[in-house]
């Protein structure tokens, strides 16, 4: 049984880390105030506003702050500031055992899918893939996902629509929903860190790849057998795809369709979670149900 964290409260204290790439200070500077001003507590870790070439510190530097923030039972979540690159090189260097004891909600996305999925196939503890600290900018905190965010962290159950896509394949699907970026995702197959997914509801999105190395990707997922059990597949955002000089020969939703046509679980093309704007919380871990119908998409917490 996954263990979902608590949800927030007036007074709690979230935690603002950078446990991959580097973020300057100044692009956490509204996510600091919007948090203050719904009634949070803001620590902030040593490693925003850090750098050591690509990284926000040093791998040692890295994971120590992120272990400060998973061991100090006063902070309630953990809101990473960007993704990047670089939890692989920690992940194995981490201590859960105190984590475990009280968990908390670990927030983010693209690089953090592996820090999200590490914790549900090793420790079953739910997350949420989420918009980070750098989306509050340019009056983002307004939108619906960034409010959504703010309603996940006081606990309310989340539900979405989205429109109907030509590609979709109908039917409903009941599991516990894994899933995230899929260059990490492929990156994890064959790790401790890598999801299981029979029986549940796997998510994708990705962004900057090249065509064929998304082709690439999902062979791999479909050869480690992931799609092979799952319930349902929900297609996110595919975004700033690249081609090569001689081009692969199809657009990245058709190829996505071409590797899930074959299966008989319901699939959602185009749902709002991406590295853009539109990137609805989903919480990892967490028991969801998905109808593909003719006219419209439903996804909703159990």
């Amino acid at each position: 049984m996954t263990k979902i964290p608590p949800s927030l409260r007036k007074g709690d204290t979230i935690g603002i880390v950078c446990p991959s790439g580097f973020m300057p200070a100044d692009k956490a500077a509204t996510c600091i105030r919007v948090l203050s001003e719904w009634g949070y507590k803001v620590r902030i870790g040593k490693t925003l506003g850090n750098q050591f070439h690509y990284f926000s510190g040093t791998d040692k530097e890295r994971k120590a702050d992120l272990q400060q923030m998973l061991d100090d039972t006063d902070i309630k979540a953990i809101l990473c500031g960007r993704g990047g690159y670089g939890m692989s090189r920690i992940i194995d260097e981490l201590d859960f055992t105190r984590f475990k004891k009280s968990p908390k909600w670990i927030i983010g996305f693209s690089d953090i899918t592996l820090l999200q999925a590490h914790l549900h196939t090793k420790y079953k503890i739910a997350s949420l893939h989420s918009p980070m600290a750098a989306a509050f900018n340019d009056g983002a905190f307004a939108n619906e996902y960034i409010q959504t965010l703010r309603k996940a962290l006081k606990g309310n159950k989340l539900s979405y629509k989205c429109a109907p896509h030509s590609f979709n394949q109908l039917g409903t699907a009941t599991g516990e929903l894994v899933g995230g970026n899929l260059s990490l995702i492929a990156h994890m197959v064959g790790t401790p860190s890598a999801f299981n997914t029979k029986n549940k509801i796997l998510f994708l999105e990705d962004v900057g790849e090249y065509i064929y190395n998304i082709d690439r990707m999902l062979i791999q997922l479909e050869r480690s057998g992931m799609f092979s059990q799952l319930a349902g597949l929900i297609i996110g955002g595919f975004t700033d795809m690249k081609d090569t000089v001689i081009p692969f020969g199809t657009n990245i939703t058709e190829l996505i369709r071409q590797h899930v046509s074959k299966y008989r679980f319901p699939v959602c093309f185009d749902f709002p979670v991406s590295h853009e704007r539109e990137n609805y919380p989903l919480k990892v871990g967490v028991q969801h149900e998905l109808i593909v119908s003719a006219k419209t998409v439903r996804f909703t917490e159990l």
